[in-house]
């Protein structure tokens, strides 16, 4: 029928507004409007659900509705949002053919180690970027140390309403947003140090 969107056509289009925001230059815009948006309330936790998965941690922890879901590693392991939940996390969305995404995984990688057993740090490429050239990019940046989602399907990507490559999801320990949008490195550090 005329007018109604299949899918397909939704996902193509999705993916073609993602290829046309291109890598640019080698700063994040410095307004800090665009720093602190988050995604709407549909990925926002929401009230303790009973029923809702619990991430196993010792401690029963209830999983906020932006961690409720699952994809799959760039090494095809599973991997669930929940297992996230209870601690803050950095989500970092990149796209292997970005060179502004190469020139700064050195430095996502130290973030990471710094804050291990403190903070979850979890890569979420995209944008076309395939399973092979993923798994290339990890490998030749360093940042192999850390999971990263293969998510070519946009999944994740559309959850935290990211629409570019380079960007940074912020979450608390109750899985709220706090940050989406780019970050200077200097701001990534400081603004880990101070999830709690």
């Amino acid at each position: 029928m005329p007018g109604i969107r299949t899918a397909p056509a939704v996902a193509a289009l999705t993916a073609a507004v993602l290829a046309l925001t291109a890598c640019g230059g080698t700063e994040p815009p410095a307004d800090p409007k665009s720093t602190t948006a988050g995604p709407s309330a549909a990925a926002q936790p929401t009230p303790s659900d009973p029923a809702a998965p619990t991430a196993s941690s010792g401690a029963e922890t209830t999983v906020p509705q932006a961690l409720s879901f699952d994809a799959r590693t760039i090494d095809g392991e599973n991997f669930a949002g929940s297992s996230l939940a209870g601690k803050p996390a950095v989500l970092w969305f990149w796209a292997a053919w970005c060179s502004r995404c190469r020139a700064v995984a050195d430095q996502v990688a130290a973030v990471q180690r710094d804050n291990a057993g403190r903070v979850n740090v979890i890569g979420v490429a995209g944008l076309g970027s395939g399973d092979e050239a993923m798994r290339s990019f990890a490998k030749q940046t360093g940042i192999e140390r850390f999971p990263n989602l293969a998510d070519d399907d946009g999944q994740v990507w559309r959850r935290f309403e990211v629409t570019s490559q380079e960007q940074y999801v912020l979450l608390d320990s109750a899985g709220t947003v706090v940050h989406s949008g780019p970050l200077s490195q200097q701001d990534l550090r400081k603004r880990v140090a101070g999830l709690s």
